[in-house]
């Protein structure tokens, strides 16, 4: 049984930062492309981050310079580090593992940027 178990989210004033951690189990983490993906009420869930089994990454433009994906393979995990967080950063995000037409998600973590 695949579980993707997300922490880290919370209430964070603009500016502050938050470290999200997704903790993987019942896959073969190491040939899984891991992503952090966000969505607000209403509006298509969006990518934010991902990181490739071979340590490339990707981001969305309103995240570059802000964000930062890692994965600890020893670990099983993948973070996403955010700094600078502003109030459209508002959201559930997601984790989710990606290998060929095999996706699994997490349950998501309220992130909330508001003073």
């Amino acid at each position: 049984q695949v579980q993707l178990v997300e922490s880290g989210g919370g209430l964070v004033q603009p500016g502050g930062s938050l470290r999200l951690s997704c903790a993987a189990s019942g896959i073969i983490f190491n040939m899984y492309t891991m992503g952090w993906f966000r969505q607000v009420p209403g509006k298509q869930r969006e990518l934010v981050a991902a990181i490739t089994s071979g340590g490339n990454t990707n981001y969305a433009d309103s995240v570059k310079g802000r964000f930062l994906i890692s994965r600890d393979n020893a670990k099983n995990t993948v973070y996403l580090q955010m700094n600078s967080l502003k109030p459209e950063d508002t959201a559930v995000y997601y984790c989710n593992a990606q290998r060929w037409i095999n996706a699994h998600w997490g349950q998501g973590t309220q992130v909330t940027v508001s003073s």
